[in-house]
């Protein structure tokens, strides 16, 4: 019998690999637990001393059901592209598979089936297959419960940006966009309506929300417009109401996160003010755009005289 750390693959070891290496079937669970080894699901175990993270938890799946493809929130994880409530939802994984698959929904887990899934929707990302990030975006949007949360997804992949530490080029093109949600699916007119109100330039799902509900509230902002600082240095303010001289600066949780962040960021406020088209900043954090919008543009617009 070939040893257990030699059948498996990417840390996950499937219990038909094991058997059909010759390990009698009574025998292997308690020698897996016994080894170390942690079940991952019915059938599928992980390597000693390996975290069992949703990537390894959607691996370990692919394996056993090799027709799934990741998609929805966990193909956007795998591209990059930051949604909206993707904290709450991390430890969900979403596939997606043929209608002879069979969908399921359950505590961690939800498979879509649908007919609508062809090779070249298909890619491979870090190891896993997945969604490519035009039809992840798709079907996000179209999925999408509300406005914010469509306009977010397409706005992350639409722009070049960091996500969680890493610095990546725009994903898709608001062309390719238009063709995917061109077909006639559930979801698809509404979230057509919601693409038109894209903005590649936003540089954070708070400043998506902000611009979305600054335009509720009859506000339209310049979104990222390049100045020249005093020294004649480039910076772009979040938001320019260009005639009143307004700045707006959307500040995120974790902005703040190091004493060099920190100095950073009291640099480019100074540096801001110093720009000719800006006589006023006003600065609101992640927390206000998403649960008090209407104190946020209800300050901007008292500021404004409106």
């Amino acid at each position: 019998m070939y040893e257990l750390a030699i059948l498996a693959r990417g840390g996950v070891l499937l219990t038909v690999w094991a058997v059909a290496a010759g390990w009698p079937p009574g025998r292997l669970a308690g020698r897996l637990r016994r080894d170390g080894w942690q079940r991952i699901c019915r059938g599928a175990w992980a390597a000693p001393g390996r975290e069992v993270d949703w990537r390894l938890r959607a691996t370990a799946l692919q394996f056993l059901r090799p027709e799934l493809v990741c998609s929805h929130g966990t193909a956007a994880r795998l591209h990059r592209i930051e949604v909206l409530g993707g904290e709450a939802a991390e430890d969900r994984l979403d596939f997606t598979g043929p209608r002879a698959a069979g969908s399921a929904r359950g505590r961690g887990l939800r498979i879509r089936t649908t007919a609508f899934l062809t090779d070249g929707d298909r890619s491979l990302r870090r190891g896993l297959r997945t969604t490519t990030p035009v039809r992840t975006v798709g079907d996000l949007i179209r999925a999408s419960a509300t406005r914010e949360e469509a306009v977010v997804v397409a706005d992350s992949a639409l722009a070049r940006r960091a996500v969680g530490g890493v610095r990546r080029e725009a994903l898709v093109r608001h062309e390719e966009l238009t063709s995917e949600l061109a077909a006639p699916r559930r979801g698809a007119a509404r979230a057509r309506a919601w693409l038109r109100l894209a903005e590649p330039a936003s540089g954070s799902p708070a400043e998506t929300v902000a611009r979305l509900r600054m335009g509720d509230a009859g506000l339209a902002p310049e979104c990222q417009p390049t100045l020249l600082t005093a020294e004649g240095r480039p910076l772009r303010p979040d938001f320019l109401f260009r005639r009143a001289g307004l700045a707006v600066e959307v500040e995120g949780y974790a902005f703040h996160g190091t004493r060099r962040a920190h100095e950073r960021d009291v640099a480019r406020f100074n540096a801001l003010q110093s720009c000719p088209e800006v006589r006023r900043v006003l600065r609101f954090t992640a927390r206000e755009v998403f649960h008090h919008p209407d104190r946020m543009t209800a300050t901007i617009r008292a500021v404004l005289g409106l």
